[in-house]
């Protein structure tokens, strides 16, 4: 059976300079690359450690097509933080988090030893994504 990997994973933003601040500035992921066309933008940027690993900023509805009925609705589960964003895995998750905290990060975990082998902590991005920072917990 061939090797699967992950190569690219999606975050929908409505404001990319905003999320820039954020994944960039705050988070220390590099700019791979930044495209428009018309009113849309992609944002694609990863960890300096995983060249193979993409992640691209998009907006809420990236499909020219859709519906303004459809577009509303995504952006108005986006405003609500009720779409996924991404776990980042650090092997200091105090330190990732006092990293972002002092960024501005919207905090909403701090560092907890979850009960299911973690220790993890929640911020919200500046689109109202959840964005979690794991490590395995200490035995």
């Amino acid at each position: 059976m061939n090797d699967i990997t992950l190569s690219q994973c999606f975050i929908a933003v409505d404001d990319h300079d905003k999320a820039l601040a954020f994944y960039r500035d705050a988070l220390g992921l590099e700019v791979r690359n930044d495209v428009g066309s018309g009113q849309m933008r992609w944002v694609t940027l990863g960890a300096p450690s995983q060249p193979g690993v993409n992640i691209v900023l998009e907006p809420p509805l990236a499909d020219p097509n859709a519906s303004a009925a459809d577009r509303e609705a995504v952006a108005e589960l986006l405003a609500k933080g009720l779409l996924r964003g991404v776990v980042f895995g650090t092997d200091d998750c105090d330190a990732a988090f006092e990293r972002v905290r002092a960024a501005g990060g919207e905090v909403l975990q701090e560092p907890i030893d979850q009960p299911y082998g973690v220790r993890d902590c929640a911020f919200r991005d500046p689109a109202g994504n959840m964005i979690r920072f794991s490590r395995p917990a200490e035995g």
